[in-house]
């Protein structure tokens, strides 16, 4: 079973993602565990002070070190894990990346909020500095979802039949995505390309190699 910690201000933002849909069933039969963690919790002070001014000026929030560095304290428990620092300066997430996330037992997930995170914890805390796209959002509770759908569909028996995975996985560790149609044959006047009814397989799956695309 591999287990995700995130640690967030906002931990109740994951609360119907993680209830819901396949997610919530990998949970029930145990083969991922979820857990998210409230910074504020880790604060030196009663108010739970967990961000500062940034040195050198500039505007809005950073959050602090302390508090992060005494929560993976706390959280890190397994030897094969990786702690995941969400900012746009990270390596793009893709999917070979989240197959080797997948044979971890813990994966750690820190998310920023308002200006970022104190460099400290990127050069001293993480292991790796991650990215969802080319975009800047408000925080990484978003990307520690996308992350943790894309390795979790990758752990046996969250899809259910094995099939389903591994018919579009590349021996690169990639997967194909290609276009795919259901009933009605016909709708609108838009009709089901001829060869995905011919019964014909070796047509059927040359055509899904020359419709699809390998995302790596």
């Amino acid at each position: 079973m591999i287990t995700f910690d995130i640690i967030t201000i906002f931990p109740d933002i994951f609360n119907s993602y993680i209830s819901e849909s396949l997610i919530a069933r990998a949970q029930k039969k145990k083969l991922i565990k979820i857990k998210t963690h409230d910074l504020r919790n880790f604060a030196d002070d009663t108010r739970g002070t967990v961000d500062g001014r940034p040195f050198g000026g500039g505007l809005g929030m950073v959050l602090k070190p302390e508090p992060i560095f005494k929560a993976l304290k706390n959280i890190k428990k397994a030897k094969k894990s990786k702690i995941i620092l969400f900012t746009p300066r990270g390596q793009m997430f893709n999917q070979k990346m989240a197959g080797k996330l997948a044979k971890l037992d813990q994966v750690i997930f820190i998310c920023g909020r308002y200006e970022g995170v104190d460099q400290r914890v990127a050069e001293k805390m993480a292991d790796m500095e991650v990215s969802i796209g080319d975009y800047d959002l408000m925080g990484g509770e978003l990307p520690a979802m996308i992350a943790i759908e894309a390795i979790s569909r990758l752990v046996p028996g969250v899809l259910g039949k094995e099939a389903l995975l591994e018919e579009r996985v590349t021996k690169s560790g990639g997967f194909i995505e290609y276009a795919q149609y259901t009933r009605p044959e016909v709708f609108n006047k838009w009709k089901v390309p001829t060869v995905l009814l011919s019964g014909d397989h070796k047509k059927i799956e040359k055509w899904k190699s020359e419709h699809g695309k390998v995302i790596e």
